[in-house]
């Protein structure tokens, strides 16, 4: 065991979708400042450019839209113009819509299972083979779904297509990690909690954040090195072992059933 070499990142390809703003930005910086390559993707090329920027080296900016599976395929080969594999894909990018069950449209169905489900599953199989290209019985490439707390409890808020379509990620994890585990590629999820976001603006407003923050058993919303720390143990040699499991990073929501 060499502990250096246990949570070590470094010159690894990583993928990030929705990776300019919100949760996906801290897992961009986290990955970048343990020293791999990001490739950053949103529909925002502006934000794109601008976290790259701002990064320096290390660092591309490929805006994409991952809602359509023909989008997906165009995110997975304007990677490949850059490197022929890829050590890590994470799929981060969603959305959410919240309205009362008898006003709940069609519409919010849609866009939010197309980005938040299908979308993971159309850009993995388009990135197999540079997954594939990156992967060993050792080292295995690395698959990580982001979906959320909501998925696994009743959320408060009416986000019917939101906590539907993360309890998919889920499962989509699962059966995922089992089709790709002997190509040694893992898939696993991370769940995360009340995280500060442009997603999450709404309901920290005035004493909003105290108010949440007292609602969480550990007495805090997520910190960016909260869900850093979990997609780079993820990617890590830690993890090779590890495949179809969602880890909750929400302070102990979770357990509030």
């Amino acid at each position: 065991m060499n502990a250096d070499r246990l949570f070590d990142v470094s010159g690894r390809h990583v993928l990030v979708t929705g990776g300019a703003k919100g949760i996906g930005a801290m897992i961009t910086r986290g990955f970048h400042e343990a020293r791999a390559t990001v490739y950053v993707s949103g529909r925002s090329a502006a934000d794109c450019r601008s976290l790259a920027d701002e990064l320096g080296e290390r660092i591309v900016s490929l805006p994409a839209d991952v809602s359509t599976q023909q989008g997906c395929r165009d995110l997975a080969a304007a990677v490949g113009e850059h490197t022929d594999r890829l050590d890590v894909l994470v799929n981060n990018a969603g959305t959410t819509w919240g309205a009362d069950v008898e006003e709940y449209p069609d519409e919010a169905w849609d866009k939010v299972l197309a980005l938040n489900v299908k979308a993971p599953f159309h850009l993995t199989a388009a990135c197999l083979p540079m997954l594939r290209a990156a992967s060993d019985a050792d080292r295995p490439a690395r698959v990580i779904n982001i979906g959320s707390v909501d998925g696994m409890h009743v959320p408060v808020f009416e986000s019917y297509a939101y906590s539907t379509s993360k309890a998919g990620v889920h499962q989509l994890t699962r059966h995922l990690g089992k089709r790709l585990a002997g190509e040694h590629v893992t898939v696993n999820a991370i769940a995360p909690g009340l995280v500060p976001s442009k997603m999450t603006k709404f309901l920290l407003a005035g004493d909003g954040e105290a108010q949440l923050s007292a609602s969480v058993p550990l007495g805090r919303l997520a910190r960016p090195d909260d869900l850093a720390g979990a997609a780079i143990f993820l990617a890590s040699p830690a993890a090779s072992w590890i495949t179809g499991a969602v880890l909750p990073v929400d302070g102990g929501m979770v357990t509030l059933q």
